[in-house]
This record gives C-alpha cells, structure tokens and sequence, in this order.
C-alpha cells in the first residue's frame, strides 16, 4: 500500500504544481466556464496517461537512440505554446458571446500535454522512480492513479479559472488576465529553449 500512496503523492505533485496546461486551463476556466473546460481536462489527462504507458513500455528507450526526437519535441512544444499564447493575447476580453471562439479541445489538450516537457519529465522521473524494471503491471497501476489524480488536478486549476470569471467580467480586467496569462505561457516557452 505504501507504493500506491508513493504514486499518489508523485503524481499529485506533478500534477498540480503550475505549467503549461495547468495555465491553459485556468484561462479557460475563466474565459469558458467549467463545463466547457473539462474538454481540454479530459483531453490533457488522457495524453499524459498514454505518453506515461508509452515511456514505461519502452519509448524512453527510443528517445535514448535518438536523442534528436527529444529536441523536435521541445521546438514543437515551444511553437504550440507561443501559438496559445497569441490567442490568449489577442483575446478581446469579452466573456460569454458565441462568435468569439471556443473552450480549448480535447485533441488540443492532449496535444499540449505531447508538447509539453513538464509531462515528458514527469513520465520519465515517475516511471524511473515506481517501474523502473518496467514491469506491466506497475505501468498499468501507476497509470491508473495518475488517471484519476490528473483529471482532478487540472481540473482543479479550470474551476479555479470559473471562480475567477465572476471578477473577470468586465472586458478590460478579461483582457489584463488573459495577457498575464499569454506572458506566462511565453515565459514557459522561453524556459524550455534555455540550454
């Protein structure tokens, strides 16, 4: 039982602490509302849940053989966040109209997650620490936990964002918080190309 409560917390912490996708879904929260939200909540979990099984079966090898894959990775992972960033920026602050775009997407949150380094330490720290002989069941137990820990957390950070709307309803005050969160998505981008 200590293992599975080992995982728990590894996974709690990982999860929860601030990042990209936590950021995204915050700002949407915000922007959105909660129900709209949970689409990129569903999405990010369940592509931080495959990259997790795929690097405990075997992809971290992979990315050992040729460690140019982990550097496409990083560019395409700084590209998509600048992109986030754009839109998050040019946002005209108001909330609640049907013409002005909509809540990131399920493939768009599992997409930040395959681009996003935080996740990719996470998976290889996390399978290091718990799998590290890569044994199947472990993976599938590890994946299990960080499932259930990871929808809560970043959906967490999307109600947190919902709970904010109340005070973001005029436009220019939208319009500060959705370019605070634009600049910190860029300062997570900008982090990433340190050497």
């Amino acid at each position: 039982m200590t293992l599975f409560f080992s995982m728990a917390a590894f996974a709690l912490v990982a999860s929860i602490t601030p990042g990209p996708v936590n950021i995204v879904a915050l700002s949407s929260g915000a922007r959105y509302g909660f129900r709209a939200t949970l689409r990129h909540v569903a999405g990010a979990t369940l592509g931080f849940v495959l990259l997790l099984v795929l690097m405990g079966l075997g992809l971290h090898e992979v990315l050992q053989r040729w460690p140019g894959l982990t550097r496409v990775v990083q560019l395409g992972g700084v590209a998509f966040l600048l992109f986030m960033a754009w839109k998050l920026a040019r946002d005209n602050g108001h909330l609640g109209s049907s013409d002005e775009g909509r809540a990131p997407s399920m493939f768009h949150g599992a997409l930040m997650q395959w681009l996003n380094p935080k996740a990719w330490l996470a998976c290889v720290a996390g399978m290091g620490a718990f799998v590290a002989d890569g044994e199947a069941r472990l993976v599938w137990q590890f994946a299990a936990v960080y499932l259930v820990i990871c929808y809560v957390s970043v959906g967490c950070w999307a109600y947190a964002g919902s709970f904010l709307r109340n005070w973001l309803g005029n436009p220019a005050t939208m319009r500060w918080f959705n370019r605070t969160m634009a600049g910190l998505l860029v300062a997570s981008a900008m982090y990433l190309l340190l050497p």
